[in-house]
């Protein structure tokens, strides 16, 4: 039966490609004299309100609507977007009555996840959504594969923006003039990088670019991963086949994936070769199992067709008839140099190629870790590969560069007065935590409160042994749970494989040794005897039970779920033996059959290994892990993180045993959970400063790509750029955060400046009233109540506090108090601050007098990182400070509304104690026992968004882009 209303609306939406417009009109214009009850409102209304799941019109709206919502480029709509404001225009647009806006918004709630963050040069815009949508067949295939895949409507919008934003940044493939931009993209770890480099592709070959380099990774197995995943969903097929014929073997010798279980069924097809449909093909010149050796058919490969031979190639007439290459190569010295040494004898026409280098994993091998003090002459001396990719580019002068990691930092202190080398001069994008990824949300409680911990980590102390058997026992335990799920309606995919990582040593020798140790624990484990099922059913009891998917079934009892532990036991023994040790200094250590996930039907498997098991590697099914490496480097510690990722329908099983008391030397031990936490704290307060800052203020930027490092080293003082003395840049002076709440965490650690800091808090000690009070807030989506001190302080009483506080990295704190300095002078004056001391209620409160002063509550801290604290605060504070500062509505507490003053800024006051407490029998404390920490909240203004909320000021006035700062002497 034909769903005419269906086909209306299609044809009607197909209509407002530009965006939406008056819904009635195109309708009546549109619609079949037939079927003229079609155009009426109420009827679509009605279908809306009573539509049941799956229904077709209610999911052609769904695709619509949210488009429109994550549309960054807007010209009908002056709201934000992922924004009811931008929802009520477009409705406005449409022309749509209240009640049909009630029933759309109930079937299509505006999703109002963060989108990518963009950091950019101004650019010259030539990639329109009308230039993109006139030019997007492989974008129309991907997004068709992608929804296929079962991506919802949001992530698909998100994606096409993400990489709508990447492409736009790049140079016009047929602008007259060669340039090449240089961009970097940040993604979290194990979150779905490869989807949007793969849609730049797409976009990028539908515009115009007709050679792309993929450098994916340093192994073939890394390599092999990405070259197929691009061949399934972008490359295809007809382009894969290049018309031989499926069904006659003889004609499929030498093509690739006839072993591949999932060809050609999940490979992506055009429905013909693209060049017979009008459009353009792709030629690959390297396959899953082949790296680049050479041309395949000589220089010919890179020879073009011309439709007009006495016009460049970038000429539109040629550009947009000649069939793209693509090529994924490894990032290893001798690949390399024989791309670079064909690309040397085409000559001329690659001057006239527009061409895409996407560098995956670009803080690997790619960035130039030569000491700049020993070069000579002030020649730039690079490592292999870098100078490798500084020849690619040179070579190909309408080549971009973009780069993506999830770990940036070593990207974006290559030094950008450096035209030849790959700093992202151009543009800086942060990807947004993907919705159903487990980061680091999930494994700590970042504000102090939650389960995470609680549900996913198992920490391995001294008193606990090293719970290798109990870590075994999960990895049996939650291989049975996936398979009583499927039997009980769980989708079976993300079950396929099924495994757990150890990861103690980089060294092989030691793998081999815990191998062969975890082969015997498994052997006498005893999971067919009543000692094993004995375990597994205390285990289940008092861990996974305890923390189960309410949403997902699991078994009431172990007896339930026993029969599925045999099954899971002789899935994960295949083979003969559980372990796979994943380590080796050649590729053939790596072509083991069982760690290939694409071709293997089930990996059940302990993959025991070191540094390959870390960057680029992805772990299929992994549920289990085992770690307990230390390292000194963020950013190798960061990408051990394997257990960050996609866990669909088994997140509540996922669980992390980690070393919590690890050696380190010769007489340190590290918490390598703290470590992780740590290393998150900064990734996220840098995304955090980049969506800040990414705001345009009078249409230009806050801050360019240039200016990025200061914010790293601003937050990050222990992570140091790469063996790099030198940051080409501009030094940052000042951070505005009206309504925002600043945390400082560098005390200082020794008794003096302890004592001297606590002296200094004197006059705000004496101006705190002589009892509490009771605060409330539920403006901030919580109920959250406390008992406080109070006090008032005028602001240049506060101030003559904060400049004379000592500190273990003033340069954490000093841009923040800058901007308290200058307040006045740039209009935005204070009056005086609110101090809020909480007090703690419970029996077992510990409280003191600081220097006369009534008992104040001590809260206990550690310090994290160095001299750096953790979390200070309890996010049951924040509210009524941000309340009080403007920055929140109504409190609900009159108390809290009295306390309200246009210009006043809030000061919450935490006495810590990190040592034995030590309190005299007249109830003080030594002030040098003490660490006055605190948190602020500056008062928000009605000007706040039309001032720059970054200041930076040049070292060297000599340059006339870039200052030098030498970090070595600059202390920092």
């Amino acid at each position: 039966m034909t769903d005419h209303l269906f086909n209306l609306h299609g044809d009607v939406l197909a209509a407002m490609r530009r965006g939406p417009k008056a819904f009635a009109k195109l309708a009546f214009a549109l619609s079949d004299a037939d079927e003229p009850a079609d155009t009426y409102v109420g009827h679509f209304r009605d279908r809306i309100v009573g539509a049941g799941p799956g229904d077709p019109l209610t999911a052609l709206w769904h695709r619509t609507l949210t488009t429109w919502d994550l549309a960054e480029q807007a010209d009908w709509s002056a709201s934000p977007p992922r924004t009811d404001a931008r929802r009520a225009d477009t409705y406005d647009r449409l022309g749509f009555g209240p009640d049909l806006r009630k029933a759309l918004d109930q079937a299509v709630p505006v999703f109002k996840e963060p989108g990518a963050t963009v950091i950019s040069r101004e650019f010259t815009s030539w990639y329109s959504r009308d230039t993109a949508a006139a030019r997007a067949f492989y974008w129309n295939s991907y997004e068709r594969t992608l929804r296929d895949k079962g991506w919802s409507d949001a992530a698909v919008a998100g994606l096409d923006e993400a990489s709508h934003a990447v492409v736009e940044r790049l140079s016009d493939p047929t602008r007259t003039e060669a340039y090449g931009a240089r961009g970097l993209v940040v993604g979290y770890v194990q979150s779905g990088k490869t989807a949007n480099f793969t849609g730049v592709t797409a976009k990028a070959i539908d515009a115009g670019y007709r050679l792309v380099i993929v450098l994916g990774g340093t192994l073939n197995l890394l390599r092999g991963q990405t070259q197929r995943r691009l061949d399934m969903e972008l490359v295809g097929r007809e382009n894969i086949l290049r018309g031989a014929d499926p069904s006659d073997a003889d004609t499929l010798i030498d093509i690739d994936y006839q072993d591949d279980e999932d060809w050609p069924a999940k490979f992506v097809s055009h429905g013909a070769r693209p060049s017979s449909l009008g459009f353009f093909d792709i030629e690959r010149l390297t396959t899953r199992s082949k790296d680049y050796l050479g041309l395949q058919s000589g220089i010919r490969a890179l020879e073009f067709e011309k439709q007009d031979r006495t016009r460049p190639l970038y000429d539109p007439a040629n550009l947009h008839h000649a069939a793209a290459r693509v090529m994924v190569v490894k990032k290893n010295k001798s690949v390399l140099a024989k791309l670079i040494k064909d690309l040397k004898k085409i000559g001329p026409i690659l001057s006239e190629i527009p061409a895409l280098i996407i560098d995956d994993e670009s803080d690997q091998a790619s960035v130039n870790t030569t000491d700049p003090k020993k070069w000579e002459d002030g020649q730039v001396v690079r490592k292999a590969i870098n100078g490798q990719i500084s020849q690619l580019l040179g070579l190909l002068p309408r080549a971009q560069y973009v780069g993506y990691t999830a770990t940036p930092f070593a990207n974006v202190f290559v030094d950008p007065g450096d035209e030849e080398d790959i700093f992202p001069r151009d543009f800086l994008i942060s990807l947004p935590r993907p919705t159903g990824y487990m980061g680091v949300q999930d494994f700590h409680d970042l504000d102090a409160e939650g389960a995470a911990e609680e549900t996913h980590v198992r920490g391995i102390y001294d008193d606990t042994g090293d719970r290798l058997q109990e870590a075994l026992d999960a990895f049996v335990l939650t291989g049975a749970l996936k398979l009583y799920r499927t039997e009980h309606g769980v989708p079976a995919g993300p079950f396929r494989h099924h495994t757990m990582l150890v990861h103690e040593s980089i060294r092989m020798a030691e793998h081999a040794a815990l191998a062969l140790r975890i082969n015997s624990m498994w052997h006498r484990s005893a999971y067919t005897g009543r000692e094993g099922h004995a375990r597994l059913a205390a285990l289940l009891e008092k861990d996974f039970q305890q923390y189960t998917d309410d949403d997902l079934p699991t078994p009431a009892s172990y007896d339930e779920l026993k029969p599925y532990v045999s099954r899971a036991r002789q899935l994960i023994n295949s083979g003969g033996e559980p372990v796979i040790v994943v380590n080796g200094d050649t590729e053939r250590d790596y072509e083991q059959p069982e760690l290939d996930f694409d071709r293997t039907p089930h990996v059940w498997k302990i993959l025991v290994g070191g540094t390959k098991l870390s960057r680029g590697f992805t772990v299929e099914g992994l549920t289990i892990t085992y770690y307990r490496r230390t390292t000194q480097q963020a950013d190798t510690l960061m990408q051990m993180g394997r257990w960050f990722g996609f866990r669909p329908g088994y997140r509540d099983l996922v669980r992390l045993y980690i070393g919590r008391e690890e050696a380190l030397g010769k007489s340190r031990t590290v918490d390598l959970y703290e470590a992780f936490e740590a290393i998150c704290r900064d990734e996220e307060t840098f995304r955090t400063q980049l969506t800040r800052y990414a705001t345009l203020v009078d249409g230009k930027p806050q801050v360019t790509p240039a200016q990025i490092p200061p914010l790293v080293s601003q937050h990050l003082p222990w992570l140091k750029p790469s063996s790099r003395t030198k940051m080409f840049n501009a030094e940052l002076v000042e951070i505005r955060s009206p309504g925002q709440w600043v945390e400082p965490t560098a005390y200082p650690t020794s008794d003096a400046d302890l004592r001297h800091n606590t002296e200094v808090w004197r006059p705000v000690l004496d101006a705190l009233d002589a009892s509490p009070v009771t605060l409330s807030c539920s403006s901030s989506g919580r109920n959250d109540s406390y008992d406080a001190v109070l006090g008032t302080l005028d602001h240049s009483a506060l101030l003559g506090v904060l400049c004379d506080l000592r500190w273990s990295t003033p340069t954490q704190f000093s841009p923040h108090l800058e901007s308290l300095v200058s307040a006045a002078e740039t209009g935005h004056a204070i009056d005086d601050w609110l101090v809020i001391a909480p007090q703690q209620t419970s029996v077992r409160k510990a409280e003191a007098s600081i220097l006369g002063s009534r008992p104040l509550s001590l809260a206990g801290r550690v310090r994290r990182r160095g001299d750096l604290f953790g979390a200070i605060s309890e996010p049951k504070h924040r509210g009524v400070a941000l309340r009080v500062a403007g920055a929140l509505g109504d409190s609900g507490d009159p108390l809290v509304e009295s306390l309200v003053r246009e210009r006043r800024g809030v000061l919450v006051l935490y006495p810590l104690v990190e040592k034995e407490l030590r309190i005299s029998p007249r109830g003080t404390i030594d002030p040098a026992d003490v660490v006055m920490a605190f948190c602020l909240v500056a008062p928000t203004t009605p000007n706040a968004g039309q001032r720059s909320l970054v200041r930076f000021r040049a070292i060297d006035s000599s340059k006339d882009t870039f200052a030098v700062i030498d970090r070595g002497e600059c202390g920092a």
